[in-house]
């Protein structure tokens, strides 16, 4: 199983779907690599989150790039998963 555990998007950047383009990015990265299973931890907050907070990811950019939920440590942190087939 491989892990998606942060993205950095400079201040100037942000608002232009940069985080969704490197979920692809890595997604297909991985898939290349042979990976069957990844899995992320996003944020899940019903409204907008301090960018500081961010980092991981909103759910919602997980849940449209086809991972699915699998555990929640914290009302606020799931735990998806996507599997992977080979191209």
């Amino acid at each position: 199983m491989w892990s998606i555990v942060c993205f950095f998007v400079r201040r100037e950047a942000r608002g232009r779907g940069l985080s969704r383009r490197m979920l692809r990015a890595a997604v297909d990265y991985a898939r290349s690599r042979g990976a069957r299973l990844l899995e992320g931890y996003p944020v899940d907050k019903p409204g907008p989150s301090h960018p500081d907070f961010m980092f991981f990811g909103a759910k919602s950019m997980y849940d449209t790039a086809g991972f699915t939920e699998v555990a929640r440590r914290r009302p606020t942190r799931p735990v998806v998963r996507r599997t992977l087939r080979p191209r």
